[in-house]
């Protein structure tokens, strides 16, 4: 452990068996240790602590609490004992408490500098920068280093960044900070380059980019040398927020000359030159342009310097493609402006055919003239194309064979080509027989561009696989224009080039994609698993594995999806916290409020609410069976349906929804406008979500009580107001199901590997939406009868009566919505219809959902009839009738175990139907499959047939264990 490394003290040969037992994982050997060390020690607080280490890692959390507290409470000041609490602490994941003890250890010793800074560092863990501030003042008192000074400076800075009032961060915080600066500059005090970074980002917080640029440009100014180029970009940035162009234009000019590749200063040079046109600007006579040198101010003068850092590159030895894209981008820039044709800086086709010709074999090419394709009419891209073709050095075997390149560069150069060709929307042009002959083609030449890749490590992408891509996407095409088996072309086909490429990540995303398509996640799970994604990947690409997993009947799957992306999220608040202390210790004060921003960022993550909801629904409904379990579980979970954690006006969509390589064209992309509906629907089927698991979060809370109620007796014991909550919920619901209906009006169409919707649409569609709201209305109706007591109820009994008939009507529409066979072969086509399953896996929500709102109708009737027996006995009245709500109850309670046994016979006939499938291999029609095709198209079909049956398995098998549930339900 880490304590071990530098103690001091004459027990640690005593202690040193007790931290090996914990470094090695032996918790209980520990323990065992820590006891006998104790027996001859009482007074040795480490060992006590260490034990605690133990209990904790042995999930004996009170216990370990305890102990701990026990050794706090005698506030000690030896290192050993106070590093061990932290571990402790850190591990409880209660940082706060680590500050009161170095409070009281600061207090007894109050000139260690040691302690001094662990408390400093302990409020940083927790955010307290006030307290921060003075820690680090003091800290500066016992030893003057300019570190601890400054680190109570960014501590202002930080309450400026925290405080709600903008005013307050620029009238007392920030200003406060630039005099703690200036006291140190006036005194010749500034020693590092931190201390620079740190006053320049105090005035460019306060808008004083003068005096910014002053401190850059002066003798400080001198220090900023661990980034290349740092002064300068500081400078250009302070000359952009001033608007002093010409400055901004001499210095972009001046750094061109030195790095003519640098494509920002290209950007910067540009945007200042039309700034300084539009301003009618003209140089000062008899004075220098400004004070970075000489300033460009006309067009003439751009279109110039451009053609010389041309001329210059070709005389340079390693081919620079900044000079030639500029042009392209001067034109792009002249033509928006509406005069290009006054300054002859050549036709875009010819530049960008010369650009081609020069750096056509470097992989970069195809996405460096993607985005100046728009200077092309469109009357020209087949031309264009002919034309690039027509210096590809291509050979053919024989006459009318294939044209195929004789080395790596001839393939690049072909592949930027189909590249474009793609882009151009040329391949979206062409009829079903021409796609099907490019497919074709696509596939030879990716085939034979393995020869070029057989030396590459497994780890390596293979050089022709650009090929494989873009003939799956274009079968893609095919499947949306009604061709179905294009679609099992595509697995075939991203399965094989998986074979010979298996790092290849577009490959997993895009089977990914298709096989939750087609309503197959076991493949799924492994892929993403192969993908090892990391860190921020969880966030930004998890969608893909927990969008499905849950959906597709994949329980265990979901649940572990849904673990790996929780532990990221929980991780990053303790992980931030230690980013932001070792900027602290190591002067990189700047990432401090980016490491802020990016914890925030990642609290507010639309993927992480969703995460979190649909995990919590998943494990009740994975184990909460009756309405004891279902408290149990809830209670474990802290959920109150009064409580609303998700922060519904700052969600962040982080997905990243360009991670597949896509070359459509803009019309045929993802849009703005895509991105704004999905977040839109997201948020939508979010809210739905969470308010279903907070209904259901309040059904114990209304659990009978043995004495009857009146309305004094639940208004004193708070229970009306739990069915207040509960009415308000509902309201709620109503409200976000009514939003979710007038959103899927417009009926949006994605592209196909845009956004993936999300399960709203079948919600609605199933009549899994109506069954639920109706079972949220029923628990206020039982309330109601709850309350009011059998005898002036006759109206709610029939309402009750009334809804235990609709429900069962509705879950018998639903079952019929999931009937299907899920796999059909038809004509020598596979089809399946995930939807089917998708169904029945609301079916299950759903029946579970009125197997908790039954729990509660027994626990509330339950009494009612004992009672009703006990009068029968008194008056020895057997003819005593029963009021209609039992038979109505048990009438319901029969005809929901009658319709689950026959869900669960009909899954038992989709399992003995997904066995005996025999797929036929399948082809697309007019294509010969060769035999490695053949290997492939068994493997897929295999994976879908697999996960279905998997799906199927995990279904039934939750739902015997809610018939089981259902049996026991007899008041």
């Amino acid at each position: 452990m880490a304590a071990r490394g530098h103690v001091q003290d004459p027990n640690d040969r005593r202690l040193r068996p007790i931290y090996d037992y914990l470094d090695n994982g032996n918790n209980k050997m520990a323990i065992q240790q820590a006891d006998k060390l104790l027996k001859k020690h009482k007074d040795l607080h480490c060992a006590k602590v260490l034990k605690a280490i133990g209990l904790q890692r042995t999930g004996k959390q009170d216990e370990a609490y305890a102990l701990a507290q026990e050794v706090a409470a005698l506030e000690p000041t030896d290192d050993n004992s106070l590093q061990a609490l932290t571990i402790l602490y850190r591990e409880m994941h209660r940082p706060e408490l680590v500050t009161k003890l170095y409070e009281a250890a600061v207090k007894k010793v109050p000139n260690s500098e040691e302690y001094h800074s662990h408390l400093f560092m302990a409020y940083a863990r927790v955010g307290e920068y006030k307290k921060m501030q003075q820690a680090g003042m003091a800290l500066y008192k016992i030893v003057p280093k300019n570190p601890y000074y400054f680190w109570s400076v960014m501590s202002l800075i930080m309450q400026s960044i925290s405080a709600q009032d903008e005013n307050l961060s620029k009238t007392m915080f920030l200003p406060l900070a630039e005099r703690m600066v200036e006291k140190m500059v006036k005194e010749d005090k500034i020693e590092a380059e931190a201390e620079v970074e740190l006053y320049y980002m105090i005035l460019e917080r306060l808008e004083k980019y003068k005096e910014a640029l002053d401190v850059v440009r002066g003798k400080l100014g001198e220090k900023l040398t661990s980034e290349l180029q740092s002064r300068e970009n500081k400078c250009m940035a302070m000359y952009k927020k001033l608007c002093r162009w010409p400055e901004c234009n001499a210095l972009s000019r001046r750094l061109l000359l030195k790095n003519s590749d640098d494509w920002q200063f290209y950007i910067t040079y540009f945007d200042s030159v039309f700034q300084l046109i539009d301003e009618s600007w003209t140089p000062p006579p008899e004075e220098e342009h400004s004070l970075e040198g000489e300033v460009h101010y006309s067009i003439e003068q751009a279109v110039k310097f451009i053609e010389e850092r041309i001329t210059e590159e070709s005389k340079s030895s390693r081919p620079l493609r900044g000079p030639y894209l500029a042009k392209l981008e001067l034109i792009r820039r002249l033509r928006y402006r509406g005069c290009n044709d006054e300054y002859k800086l050549g036709d875009p086709e010819e530049l960008m055919f010369q650009y081609f010709k020069k750096f056509g074999d470097k992989p970069c090419c195809f996405t460096d003239l993607k985005v100046f394709v728009d200077l092309l009419p469109s009357s020209q891209y087949t031309k264009f194309i002919s034309q690039l073709l027509a210096v590809i050095p291509l050979s053919a075997a024989a006459e009318g064979e294939l044209a195929l390149p004789g080395d790596i560069k001839a393939l690049q150069q072909h592949l930027c080509v189909v590249q474009l060709s793609r882009l151009l929307g040329i391949y979206h042009a062409m009829e079903k027989k021409q796609k099907l002959s490019v497919v074709r083609e696509l596939m030879l030449r990716y085939r034979h561009g393995l020869e070029f890749g057989k030396s590459c490590l497994k780890t390596e992408l293979q050089f022709s696989d650009y090929y494989c891509l873009l003939a799956v996407h274009l079968l893609l095409d095919l499947w949306l224009e009604g061709e179905e088996t294009a679609v099992w072309q595509c697995l075939t086909l991203l399965e094989e080039g998986l074979s010979h490429s298996p790092s290849n990540a577009q490959f997993k995303l895009l089977l990914i994609r298709i096989y939750c398509r087609l309503g197959a996640f076991e493949p799924v799970a492994e892929l993403y698993s192969s993908l090892d994604a990391k860190h921020i990947q969880h966030d930004t690409i998890g969608y893909l594995l927990t969008r499905y997993a849950e959906s597709l009947g994949h329980y265990a799957a979901a649940s572990q999806s849904c673990n790996f992306a929780l532990r990221f999220f929980h991780s990053n608040q303790k992980d931030t916290s230690e980013y932001i202390i070792q900027a602290y210790k190591y002067g990189a004060f700047e990432k401090i409020p980016e490491f802020i921003a990016f914890r925030n960022r990642l609290n507010s993550s639309l993927h992480f609410a969703q995460v979190r909801t649909e995990r919590m629904l998943l494990d009740l409904l994975l184990e909460a069976n009756i309405s004891t379990s279902l408290e149990e579980s809830i209670k474990s979970m802290s959920l109150s349906p009064e409580e609303d954690d998700i922060p519904w006006k700052d969600l962040r969509d982080n997905r990243d929804l360009t991670v597949l390589f896509n070359w459509d064209p803009k019309d045929r992309d993802i849009s703005e406008e895509h991105r704004k509906l999905s977040l839109e629907e997201e948020t939508m089927w979010l809210r739905i979500r969470s308010l279903t698991l907070r209904l259901v979060s309040g059904l114990p809370t209304l659990s009978h009580t043995i004495q009857p109620k009146n309305s004094e007796k639940t208004a004193e014991n708070g229970v009306s107001s739990k069915i207040d909550t509960i009415r308000s919920l509902l309201q709620q619901l109503e409200a976000a199901v009514d939003s979710g209906k007038k959103f899927l009006e417009q009926k949006i169409q994605y592209p196909v590997l845009g956004p993936p919707p999300t399960r709203m649409a079948g919600f609605f569609s199933n009549g899994s939406c109506q069954c639920q709201t109706s079972l949220f209305y029923l628990v206020s109706d039982i309330y109601e009868l709850d309350t009011n007591g059998l005898e002036d109820s006759a109206e709610i009994q029939e309402r009750i009566g009334n809804s235990f008939k609709s429900l069962v009507e509705r879950l018998t529409d639903l079952f019929n919505k999931c009937k299907g066979d899920l796999i059909e072969v038809r004509d020598g086509t596979l089809k399946t219809h995930p939807s089917l399953l998708e169904n029945l896996v609301f079916f299950v929500e759903t029946i579970s959902i009125a197997l908790w709102v039954s729990s509660y109708c027994d626990s509330v009737l339950r009494p009612f009839k004992s009672n009703l027996q006990k009068k029968k006995k008194k008056k020895k009245e057997s003819s005593l009738a029963m009021p209609p709500v039992f038979t109505h109850f048990l009438d319901y309670v029969t005809e929901l175990q009658t319709l689950t046994s026959n869900v669960i016979d009909h899954i038992k006939g989709l399992e003995i139907i997904l066995t005996a499938l025999k797929l036929e291999e399948l082809s697309l029609k007019d294509t010969l499959l060769l035999q490695e095709e053949k290997k492939f198209t068994k493997t897929v079909q295999g994976k879908v047939q697999s996960s279905y049956h998997h799906s199927v398995q995990e279904i039934g098998e939750l739902l015997k264990k809610r018939l089981d549930t259902i049996k026991k339900l007899k008041i």
